[in-house]
């Protein structure tokens, strides 16, 4: 927690910078409210109740589309990683589709699956699976081969050098790329979600900049923040839980 002090009173600094600028009017306070009333909106908005079902949604497809993304590209890493047909036979087309920006096919998608919510868990999905796949591959041959070699000797199979030594050893580069993934998870998410505009907090941020709210439109960009700091949080810990062995 400790560690966190420098950080937080430089975001504190950040905020009172911004808060007197924007009082003094070397800002438009207009398009930069000051992160006081900021933050009285951002309290409204949680003691009301307001952001619960839109979050909700939200969280609803980013989780959806996160773990059909993640499992994926778990399987689809560890047979490509461990076999070296397998990663010649899908390689050319992973480095074909990687490098394209995921937002780049919601058009084609809401071409192909409408503006529901099949179009929002699939483009999660697809921005999910790289990260994870690309880690997963590196992390199943980044495993040392005298470890492999020691569990033949032992007898074991196939089945069980993956599952006793493949897996533990290279799980904290699947869990790095799955903490990296829900972070552009929840951004394409709202920006699928601002697009389309039929529900979730991306609608609702939309909302609030066609009516000039803009006081408003901060403070569902608070519960955002907060929402994306949370759920890294969360997974951090769960991380940490995991691979408490590398932990160091």
């Amino acid at each position: 927690m400790i560690t966190l002090i420098p950080g937080a009173l430089f975001l504190f600094a950040v905020l009172g910078v911004v808060e007197v600028a924007s009082r003094t009017g070397i800002v438009n306070g207009a398009v930069i409210p000051p992160p006081s009333m900021v933050a009285m909106i951002f309290l409204q908005i949680v003691t009301s109740g307001a952001f619960v079902a839109p979050l909700l949604q939200t969280l609803e497809l980013l989780f959806a589309g996160y773990l059909t993304g993640c499992g994926l590209a778990l399987l689809c890493g560890i047979l490509m990683g461990s076999f070296r047909p397998v990663y010649n036979l899908f390689e050319p087309l992973t480095e074909l589709l990687r490098p394209i920006p995921k937002p780049a096919l919601l058009p084609a998608l809401i071409l192909f699956l409408g503006l529901g919510s099949t179009m929002k868990v699939t483009v999660v999905a697809l921005a999910a699976f790289f990260p994870v796949l690309i880690n997963t591959i590196q992390g199943t041959r980044s495993v040392d081969v005298t470890m492999i070699d020691t569990a033949r000797t032992f007898g074991y199979g196939k089945a069980q050098i993956l599952w006793r030594i493949v897996l533990p050893a290279a799980a904290p580069y699947y869990l790095a790329g799955m903490r990296v993934s829900l972070a552009i998870g929840l951004v394409v998410i709202v920006m699928a979600e601002m697009l389309t505009s039929n529900g979730g907090v991306g609608a609702t941020l939309i909302d609030m900049q066609h009516e000039f709210k803009v006081r408003q439109t901060y403070g569902w960009l608070a519960v955002l923040a907060l929402t994306g700091f949370s759920l890294n949080a969360l997974f951090t810990w769960i991380e940490r839980r995991l691979t408490f062995w590398s932990a160091s």
